[in-house]
């Protein structure tokens, strides 16, 4: 039994966490660290979902990329997450209509939608091997909650035209999910789910093809824009001579220098998530859990998600953040949604951080004219780092309308550092819990 106590390691010269995730990849890549100084159109920090699509999608327009990497390939949450490919936004779509309009609303939905496409197109042309399914299915523990999501698929087909949800009550829900503690569900057949670490993998092999050069266990400790079209990346002793860069740190924003960040981790509150592995569940008692391959998450503002694996262990896990015993009080959670696991082992436990804004919107941007960063993905990383990756390709390029439009979206700051940060969580994990069981 594998399980991670200190979920906020600091990113520099890590290995893997064992994980399932790690135990069962299918690629066991590893790169050099820098040697020597280096010339490149565009230099990415950071080698997770969003490095490696930013760098996958610029080499294949013909430019020179390397990636500088402080660990190793998928070491923060593009390796440990819940692997979840989700359509949307965090926030509701009111927000987003409020914020930029009805038109810009849609083109943002529509972006959401070309994500899960970029999944569907990379899987396909790059073979990558990462158990990609289709179904995901977002469960009401009440019927207040159900009624916030019958107006979410209300809002969504209206305003949007978008067809493939499905409202479930409790006896359609039950005909896929083994679980009494729903009162129902709303189904999407578009979003799905993957083995992240994987699809990290598959996007780093396919970015090595392409041309790009990855260096791992060499992080970024500067970057000096020259020019508004040319800057200097620092690492060790070393110096990365570029037009473009990119930051793609993410929930890890907070452990680097400043002379990095330019204050955009003001903006990221990293908020810690734990998952759980059972041991193989017989098919029988996998069926009996879920039987249409979906994912799983529930609607409260401290949520559980969870799936099945391809040799059927339940992952189960919960975006919160406590001082108990983890593994303890995941196993308890899981069995107040699946009794029926009572005698099945948890061979595995894992966490990590992921990068919040303090309302959910994504934060993408440029600190400079040439130095662009996206962050802030709240929950739908796995999916938008793709979109994300092809906007800062297309504003590199010479056409910045999308990256614009995520620009225009209101994220506020949060002051103070990490301090403020831990207090926020301890103060904001109570007051949720309160929420989802008041309101």
């Amino acid at each position: 039994m594998h399980f991670i106590d200190d979920f906020m390691l600091k990113f520099a010269y890590q290995e893997h966490f064992k994980s399932y995730y790690y135990d069962s990849r299918n690629l066991s890549l590893q790169f050099p660290s820098i040697s020597a100084n280096q010339d490149a159109d565009v230099c990415i920090i950071g080698a997770g979902f969003l490095g490696l699509s930013t760098a996958l999608e610029l080499a294949e327009k013909g430019k020179k990329v390397i990636i500088l990497e402080g660990s190793r390939v998928g070491f923060g949450a593009s390796g440990r997450s819940g692997g979840q490919a989700i359509n949307g936004f965090e926030d509701g779509i009111d927000e987003y209509i409020e914020q930029v309009g009805l038109e810009k609303a849609h083109r943002l939905w529509q972006m959401s939608l070309e994500a899960i496409d970029i999944i569907d197109e990379r899987v396909r042309k790059h073979h990558i091997q990462c158990d990609w399914n289709k179904g995901y299915a977002t469960l009401a523990l009440n019927h207040r909650r159900m009624d916030d999501l019958i107006a979410m698929e209300q809002a969504i087909r209206e305003t949007f035209g978008y067809q493939q949800m499905q409202l479930w009550d409790k006896t359609q829900l039950k005909q896929y999910l083994g679980s009494d503690i729903y009162v129902g569900a709303l189904f999407d057949s578009n979003s799905g789910h993957l083995h992240p670490l994987n699809y990290c993998l598959g996007l780093a092999q396919a970015c090595v093809n392409a041309g790009v050069v990855i260096y791992e266990h060499s992080p970024a400790t500067e970057i000096r824009s020259v020019s508004e079209s040319k800057a200097v990346v620092f690492s060790e002793k070393f110096t990365i001579s570029c037009e473009s860069v990119v930051l793609a740190t993410n929930a890890y924003i907070d452990t680097l220098s400043k002379k990095l960040t330019f204050g955009i981790e003001k903006k990221i509150l990293p908020v810690e998530s734990f998952i759980i592995a059972t041991e193989p569940l017989s098919q029988a008692m996998a069926d009996s859990l879920i039987n249409n391959g979906m994912s799983v998450c529930d609607n409260n503002l401290l949520l559980d998600y969870y799936r099945l694996s391809a040799d059927n262990r339940l992952l189960f896990g919960s975006d919160s953040s406590t001082n108990v015993d983890m593994m303890a009080k995941m196993r308890s959670e899981m069995l107040a949604v699946f009794p029926q696991l009572e005698d099945a082992k948890i061979d595995y436990g894992w966490g990590g951080p992921i990068d919040m804004t303090l309302n959910s919107t994504p934060h993408f941007g440029r600190i400079k004219p040439n130095i662009y960063f996206a962050q802030g993905f709240s929950g739908h990383g796995v999916a938008l780092t793709g979109l994300a990756g092809r906007i800062i390709q297309e504003a590199i390029l010479g056409n910045d309308e999308r990256l614009a439009l995520f620009e225009s979206l209101k994220v506020p700051s949060l002051y103070g550092g990490k301090w403020v940060k831990r207090m926020a969580l301890k103060v904001g994990i109570p007051y949720y819990r309160f929420l989802d069981k008041y309101k």
